[in-house]
Protein backbone atom coordinates (compact mmCIF):
# COMPACT_ATOMS: atom_id res chain seq x y z
CA UNK A 1 0.00 0.00 0.00
CA UNK A 2 1.08 3.41 -0.87
CA UNK A 3 0.72 6.23 2.32
CA UNK A 4 -0.93 8.43 0.47
CA UNK A 5 -0.57 12.21 2.00
CA UNK A 6 -4.30 13.89 2.88
CA UNK A 7 -3.80 16.57 0.54
CA UNK A 8 -0.91 17.68 -1.90
CA UNK A 9 0.48 21.02 -3.81
CA UNK A 10 3.16 21.50 -6.51
CA UNK A 11 5.93 23.53 -5.82
CA UNK A 12 8.44 23.72 -8.37
CA UNK A 13 8.37 19.82 -9.38
CA UNK A 14 7.42 18.96 -5.40
CA UNK A 15 4.72 17.30 -4.09
CA UNK A 16 4.48 17.63 -0.64
CA UNK A 17 2.27 15.89 1.91
CA UNK A 18 0.61 17.20 4.97
CA UNK A 19 -1.37 15.02 7.96
CA UNK A 20 -4.22 15.93 9.37
CA UNK A 21 -2.49 17.69 12.13
CA UNK A 22 -1.03 20.00 9.90
CA UNK A 23 2.67 18.45 10.36
CA UNK A 24 5.05 17.30 7.17
CA UNK A 25 5.45 13.79 6.58
CA UNK A 26 6.71 11.73 3.20
CA UNK A 27 7.99 14.48 1.40
CA UNK A 28 8.44 13.48 -2.29
CA UNK A 29 10.68 15.82 -4.61
CA UNK A 30 10.09 15.51 -8.22
CA UNK A 31 12.66 16.90 -10.61
CA UNK A 32 13.74 17.11 -14.03
CA UNK A 33 16.96 17.09 -15.99
CA UNK A 34 17.67 18.07 -19.49
CA UNK A 35 21.29 18.12 -18.35
CA UNK A 36 23.02 14.88 -17.88
CA UNK A 37 25.94 16.66 -15.75
CA UNK A 38 22.97 17.99 -13.33
CA UNK A 39 21.95 14.36 -12.84
CA UNK A 40 25.79 13.55 -12.58
CA UNK A 41 26.26 16.29 -10.29
CA UNK A 42 24.69 14.37 -7.16
CA UNK A 43 26.73 11.32 -6.03
CA UNK A 44 23.51 9.35 -4.70
CA UNK A 45 21.97 9.28 -8.69
CA UNK A 46 25.48 8.77 -10.06
CA UNK A 47 26.13 5.78 -8.25
CA UNK A 48 23.15 4.26 -9.30
CA UNK A 49 23.34 5.32 -12.85
CA UNK A 50 27.13 4.23 -12.51
CA UNK A 51 28.46 0.84 -14.22
CA UNK A 52 29.47 -1.00 -10.76
CA UNK A 53 24.87 -0.78 -9.98
CA UNK A 54 23.27 -0.29 -12.89
CA UNK A 55 21.89 -3.78 -14.38
CA UNK A 56 22.73 -3.21 -18.21
CA UNK A 57 23.88 -0.84 -20.18
CA UNK A 58 20.72 0.63 -20.95
CA UNK A 59 20.25 2.25 -17.51
CA UNK A 60 24.22 3.93 -17.40
CA UNK A 61 24.54 7.41 -17.61
CA UNK A 62 26.55 6.85 -20.45
CA UNK A 63 24.27 5.00 -22.91
CA UNK A 64 22.10 8.40 -22.11
CA UNK A 65 25.09 10.80 -23.13
CA UNK A 66 26.01 8.77 -26.16
CA UNK A 67 22.03 8.97 -27.17
CA UNK A 68 22.22 12.84 -26.85
CA UNK A 69 25.80 13.54 -28.22
CA UNK A 70 24.73 11.36 -31.56
CA UNK A 71 21.56 10.96 -32.37
CA UNK A 72 19.93 14.46 -31.52
CA UNK A 73 17.95 13.39 -28.29
CA UNK A 74 16.89 15.93 -25.73
CA UNK A 75 16.14 13.74 -22.56
CA UNK A 76 14.24 14.64 -19.78
CA UNK A 77 15.27 12.26 -16.49
CA UNK A 78 12.47 12.61 -14.09
CA UNK A 79 13.46 11.91 -10.19
CA UNK A 80 11.66 11.43 -7.53
CA UNK A 81 13.21 12.05 -4.09
CA UNK A 82 12.02 11.35 -0.16
CA UNK A 83 15.28 12.78 1.17
CA UNK A 84 16.67 9.13 1.45
CA UNK A 85 16.17 7.16 -1.78
CA UNK A 86 15.59 7.97 -5.48
CA UNK A 87 13.74 6.75 -8.25
CA UNK A 88 14.57 7.43 -11.46
CA UNK A 89 12.28 7.04 -15.29
CA UNK A 90 14.44 8.38 -18.33
CA UNK A 91 12.44 10.19 -20.79
CA UNK A 92 12.48 12.69 -23.86
CA UNK A 93 10.19 14.97 -25.12
CA UNK A 94 8.06 14.17 -28.28
CA UNK A 95 6.67 17.47 -29.58
CA UNK A 96 3.94 17.67 -26.58
CA UNK A 97 4.00 14.30 -25.77
CA UNK A 98 6.79 12.56 -23.37
CA UNK A 99 8.72 9.33 -24.64
CA UNK A 100 11.13 6.73 -23.01
CA UNK A 101 14.64 7.53 -23.31
CA UNK A 102 15.58 5.00 -26.38
CA UNK A 103 15.78 4.38 -29.82
CA UNK A 104 16.23 1.36 -31.78
CA UNK A 105 19.30 -0.13 -29.88
CA UNK A 106 17.74 -0.22 -26.79
CA UNK A 107 17.17 -3.57 -25.67
CA UNK A 108 14.59 -1.58 -22.82
CA UNK A 109 14.01 1.03 -20.97
CA UNK A 110 13.29 0.45 -17.21
CA UNK A 111 12.45 2.81 -13.88
CA UNK A 112 15.36 2.44 -11.77
CA UNK A 113 15.59 3.31 -7.90
CA UNK A 114 17.62 2.87 -5.29
CA UNK A 115 18.32 0.16 -2.78
CA UNK A 116 15.45 0.10 -0.45
CA UNK A 117 12.99 3.14 -1.97
CA UNK A 118 9.64 2.85 -1.78
CA UNK A 119 9.48 1.97 -5.84
CA UNK A 120 5.64 2.44 -6.04
CA UNK A 121 4.83 5.46 -3.63
CA UNK A 122 8.01 6.98 -5.51
CA UNK A 123 6.87 6.79 -9.50
CA UNK A 124 3.31 7.19 -8.15
CA UNK A 125 4.38 10.62 -6.92
CA UNK A 126 6.25 11.31 -10.06
CA UNK A 127 3.71 10.24 -12.42
CA UNK A 128 1.41 12.60 -10.78
CA UNK A 129 3.93 15.35 -11.29
CA UNK A 130 4.70 14.60 -15.00
CA UNK A 131 1.13 15.48 -15.68
CA UNK A 132 2.23 19.36 -15.74
CA UNK A 133 5.23 18.29 -18.31
CA UNK A 134 2.67 17.02 -21.27
CA UNK A 135 -0.56 15.49 -21.76
CA UNK A 136 0.73 11.92 -23.11
CA UNK A 137 3.35 9.29 -22.59
CA UNK A 138 4.61 6.70 -24.07
CA UNK A 139 6.92 4.03 -22.56
CA UNK A 140 8.35 1.06 -24.49
CA UNK A 141 10.07 -1.37 -24.48
CA UNK A 142 9.51 -2.33 -20.83
CA UNK A 143 10.32 -5.57 -18.81
CA UNK A 144 8.27 -7.30 -16.19
CA UNK A 145 10.39 -9.71 -14.62
CA UNK A 146 10.38 -7.80 -11.59
CA UNK A 147 7.03 -6.31 -12.06
CA UNK A 148 8.46 -3.01 -13.46
CA UNK A 149 5.45 -2.92 -15.67
CA UNK A 150 2.70 -3.36 -13.52
CA UNK A 151 4.67 -0.99 -10.65
CA UNK A 152 3.97 2.25 -13.32
CA UNK A 153 0.64 1.19 -14.41
CA UNK A 154 -0.48 1.03 -11.03
CA UNK A 155 1.10 4.44 -10.28
CA UNK A 156 -0.07 6.36 -13.55
CA UNK A 157 -3.58 4.77 -12.78
CA UNK A 158 -3.81 5.78 -9.56
CA UNK A 159 -2.26 9.82 -10.78
CA UNK A 160 -5.29 9.83 -12.73
CA UNK A 161 -3.87 9.18 -16.62
CA UNK A 162 -5.60 6.69 -18.72
CA UNK A 163 -3.47 3.84 -19.11
CA UNK A 164 -3.47 1.14 -22.19
CA UNK A 165 -0.83 -1.58 -21.86
CA UNK A 166 0.01 -4.25 -24.56
CA UNK A 167 2.81 -6.51 -25.73
CA UNK A 168 4.89 -4.74 -28.15
CA UNK A 169 7.95 -7.07 -28.42
CA UNK A 170 9.90 -9.40 -26.81
CA UNK A 171 13.28 -10.79 -25.61
CA UNK A 172 15.18 -13.58 -26.58
CA UNK A 173 17.55 -15.21 -23.41
CA UNK A 174 19.33 -18.01 -22.17
CA UNK A 175 19.67 -18.90 -18.38
CA UNK A 176 22.58 -21.06 -18.76
CA UNK A 177 22.35 -22.72 -15.57
CA UNK A 178 25.22 -23.69 -14.44
CA UNK A 179 25.44 -25.70 -18.01
CA UNK A 180 29.37 -25.66 -19.49
CA UNK A 181 29.35 -24.83 -22.86
CA UNK A 182 29.27 -28.63 -24.17
CA UNK A 183 26.46 -29.32 -21.91
CA UNK A 184 24.74 -25.94 -23.78
CA UNK A 185 25.71 -27.04 -27.20
CA UNK A 186 24.70 -30.90 -26.65
CA UNK A 187 20.95 -29.25 -25.87
CA UNK A 188 20.93 -27.19 -29.50
CA UNK A 189 18.80 -28.45 -32.10
CA UNK A 190 20.20 -31.30 -34.33
CA UNK A 191 20.57 -28.98 -37.66
CA UNK A 192 22.25 -25.95 -35.75
CA UNK A 193 24.74 -28.66 -34.59
CA UNK A 194 25.44 -30.41 -37.98
CA UNK A 195 25.66 -27.58 -39.43
CA UNK A 196 28.49 -26.75 -36.84
CA UNK A 197 29.84 -30.12 -37.56
CA UNK A 198 30.15 -29.35 -41.49
CA UNK A 199 31.08 -25.88 -42.19
CA UNK A 200 33.07 -25.16 -38.67
CA UNK A 201 36.23 -25.69 -40.28
CA UNK A 202 35.91 -23.63 -43.18
CA UNK A 203 35.96 -20.30 -41.54
CA UNK A 204 38.66 -19.08 -39.14
CA UNK A 205 37.35 -16.96 -35.63
CA UNK A 206 39.16 -13.63 -34.33
CA UNK A 207 37.87 -13.04 -30.93
CA UNK A 208 38.75 -9.38 -29.39
CA UNK A 209 37.75 -7.61 -26.07
CA UNK A 210 39.66 -4.61 -26.77
CA UNK A 211 38.11 -2.35 -29.41
CA UNK A 212 40.34 -3.07 -32.49
CA UNK A 213 39.47 0.34 -35.22
CA UNK A 214 40.53 -2.14 -38.12
CA UNK A 215 37.96 -5.18 -36.89
CA UNK A 216 35.24 -2.32 -36.59
CA UNK A 217 35.98 -1.42 -39.89
CA UNK A 218 35.54 -5.07 -41.29
CA UNK A 219 32.02 -5.00 -39.43
CA UNK A 220 30.78 -1.70 -40.72
CA UNK A 221 32.01 -3.60 -44.37
CA UNK A 222 30.30 -6.64 -43.44
CA UNK A 223 27.41 -5.06 -42.12
CA UNK A 224 27.19 -2.83 -45.54
CA UNK A 225 26.98 -6.24 -47.63
CA UNK A 226 24.45 -7.99 -45.25
CA UNK A 227 20.97 -8.49 -45.26
CA UNK A 228 20.58 -6.05 -42.70
CA UNK A 229 18.78 -2.31 -42.91
CA UNK A 230 20.88 0.47 -43.37
CA UNK A 231 22.33 1.05 -39.48
CA UNK A 232 20.72 3.89 -37.33
CA UNK A 233 23.59 5.20 -35.90
CA UNK A 234 27.21 3.95 -36.82
CA UNK A 235 28.63 6.64 -34.86
CA UNK A 236 26.60 6.05 -31.45
CA UNK A 237 27.41 2.16 -31.95
CA UNK A 238 31.16 3.09 -32.79
CA UNK A 239 31.34 5.15 -29.13
CA UNK A 240 29.48 2.71 -27.61
CA UNK A 241 32.04 -0.38 -28.45
CA UNK A 242 35.24 2.13 -27.82
CA UNK A 243 33.62 2.56 -24.46
CA UNK A 244 33.11 -1.04 -23.76
CA UNK A 245 36.73 -1.94 -24.94
CA UNK A 246 38.09 0.24 -22.38
CA UNK A 247 35.96 -1.23 -19.48
CA UNK A 248 37.04 -4.49 -20.95
CA UNK A 249 33.38 -5.30 -21.15
CA UNK A 250 33.72 -6.10 -25.11
CA UNK A 251 33.66 -9.53 -27.26
CA UNK A 252 34.03 -8.62 -30.31
CA UNK A 253 34.31 -11.61 -33.10
CA UNK A 254 35.31 -11.52 -36.71
CA UNK A 255 35.01 -14.46 -39.03
CA UNK A 256 37.22 -15.12 -42.28
CA UNK A 257 36.94 -16.95 -45.06
CA UNK A 258 40.09 -17.15 -47.14
CA UNK A 259 41.58 -14.58 -45.11
CA UNK A 260 38.98 -12.19 -45.56
CA UNK A 261 36.28 -10.93 -42.75
CA UNK A 262 32.71 -12.37 -43.75
CA UNK A 263 30.94 -12.28 -40.25
CA UNK A 264 31.09 -9.86 -37.41
CA UNK A 265 29.58 -10.12 -34.07
CA UNK A 266 29.27 -7.59 -31.20
CA UNK A 267 28.47 -8.66 -27.59
CA UNK A 268 29.24 -7.12 -24.66
CA UNK A 269 29.46 -8.99 -21.05
CA UNK A 270 28.28 -6.88 -17.74
CA UNK A 271 27.17 -8.22 -14.17
CA UNK A 272 26.45 -12.06 -15.20
CA UNK A 273 25.01 -11.24 -18.44
CA UNK A 274 26.24 -11.16 -22.31
CA UNK A 275 24.40 -8.65 -24.18
CA UNK A 276 24.62 -9.20 -28.20
CA UNK A 277 24.06 -6.34 -29.85
CA UNK A 278 24.75 -7.09 -33.58
CA UNK A 279 25.45 -9.68 -35.92
CA UNK A 280 26.48 -9.70 -39.52
CA UNK A 281 27.72 -11.41 -42.72
CA UNK A 282 27.86 -10.94 -46.29
CA UNK A 283 25.27 -12.15 -48.73
CA UNK A 284 28.09 -13.98 -50.58
CA UNK A 285 29.02 -16.00 -47.40
CA UNK A 286 25.98 -17.49 -46.63
CA UNK A 287 26.71 -21.23 -47.89
CA UNK A 288 29.47 -21.14 -45.41
CA UNK A 289 27.15 -20.30 -42.66
CA UNK A 290 30.42 -18.39 -40.99
CA UNK A 291 27.69 -16.62 -38.35
CA UNK A 292 27.02 -19.72 -36.66
CA UNK A 293 30.77 -20.75 -36.51
CA UNK A 294 30.84 -17.07 -34.78
CA UNK A 295 28.12 -17.06 -32.92
CA UNK A 296 29.59 -20.75 -31.31
CA UNK A 297 32.85 -19.17 -30.50
CA UNK A 298 31.08 -16.49 -28.55
CA UNK A 299 28.99 -18.61 -26.72
CA UNK A 300 31.91 -21.11 -25.41
CA UNK A 301 33.97 -17.51 -24.30
CA UNK A 302 31.18 -16.06 -22.29
CA UNK A 303 29.89 -19.47 -21.05
CA UNK A 304 33.71 -21.09 -20.04
CA UNK A 305 35.31 -17.96 -19.42
CA UNK A 306 33.42 -15.27 -18.64
CA UNK A 307 30.76 -17.76 -16.53
CA UNK A 308 27.79 -15.66 -17.38
CA UNK A 309 24.45 -16.96 -16.15
CA UNK A 310 22.02 -15.38 -18.93
CA UNK A 311 22.38 -14.59 -22.27
CA UNK A 312 20.56 -11.83 -23.67
CA UNK A 313 19.63 -11.75 -27.65
CA UNK A 314 17.54 -8.22 -27.50
CA UNK A 315 14.47 -7.21 -28.83
CA UNK A 316 12.67 -8.88 -32.54
CA UNK A 317 11.49 -12.27 -32.76
CA UNK A 318 13.75 -13.50 -35.47
CA UNK A 319 13.51 -17.25 -36.20
CA UNK A 320 17.52 -17.83 -35.29
CA UNK A 321 17.28 -16.56 -32.16
CA UNK A 322 15.41 -19.60 -31.24
CA UNK A 323 17.84 -22.01 -32.02
CA UNK A 324 20.22 -20.11 -29.40
CA UNK A 325 17.89 -19.27 -26.29
CA UNK A 326 14.70 -21.24 -24.88
CA UNK A 327 13.51 -18.51 -22.93
CA UNK A 328 10.95 -15.83 -24.21
CA UNK A 329 10.04 -12.36 -21.97
CA UNK A 330 7.60 -10.04 -22.79
CA UNK A 331 8.42 -6.41 -23.68
CA UNK A 332 5.38 -4.11 -23.16
CA UNK A 333 4.25 -0.05 -23.86
CA UNK A 334 2.37 1.88 -21.51
CA UNK A 335 0.36 4.15 -23.42
CA UNK A 336 -0.89 6.81 -20.90
CA UNK A 337 -3.24 9.89 -21.35
CA UNK A 338 -4.39 12.66 -19.49
CA UNK A 339 -8.01 12.46 -19.59
CA UNK A 340 -9.28 15.75 -19.14
CA UNK A 341 -6.99 17.29 -22.22
CA UNK A 342 -9.37 17.34 -24.89
CA UNK A 343 -6.45 16.86 -27.51
CA UNK A 344 -6.61 13.14 -25.90
CA UNK A 345 -10.30 12.29 -26.31
CA UNK A 346 -9.92 10.94 -29.90
CA UNK A 347 -6.52 9.33 -29.10
CA UNK A 348 -8.08 7.44 -25.86
CA UNK A 349 -11.04 6.26 -27.90
CA UNK A 350 -9.04 4.92 -30.58
CA UNK A 351 -6.37 3.16 -28.22
CA UNK A 352 -9.11 1.93 -26.37
CA UNK A 353 -11.19 0.14 -29.41
CA UNK A 354 -7.62 -1.18 -30.19
CA UNK A 355 -7.48 -2.72 -27.02
CA UNK A 356 -11.12 -4.24 -26.62
CA UNK A 357 -10.20 -6.15 -30.59
CA UNK A 358 -6.95 -7.31 -29.69
CA UNK A 359 -7.13 -11.12 -28.39
CA UNK A 360 -6.20 -11.37 -25.05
Amino acid sequence: MIDRPYFSFRLRGQRLGRSRDGMVKNVIVVTYHDDLNEVQGDSALAALLSAPHAASPFDRIEWWQGLVRHCGIVPLIAVASDGKHHAVLPLLRQKRGIMALANWYSFRVAPLATLGANQPALFAAMAADLAAQGPRITLSPLPNEHGETDMLEQAFRQSGWAVFRRQCDVNHVLDVAGRSYAEYLAARPGQLRNTLKRKAAKVTVQLEHDFNPESWAAYEEIYAQSWKPQEGSPPFLRAFAEAEGAARRLRMGLAFADGQPVAAQFWTVEHDTAFIHKLAHTEASKPLSPGTTLSAALFEEVIDRDLVNLVDFGTGDDGYKRDWMEQIRPRYELQMYRPGWPGNWLRIARTALRAARSPG
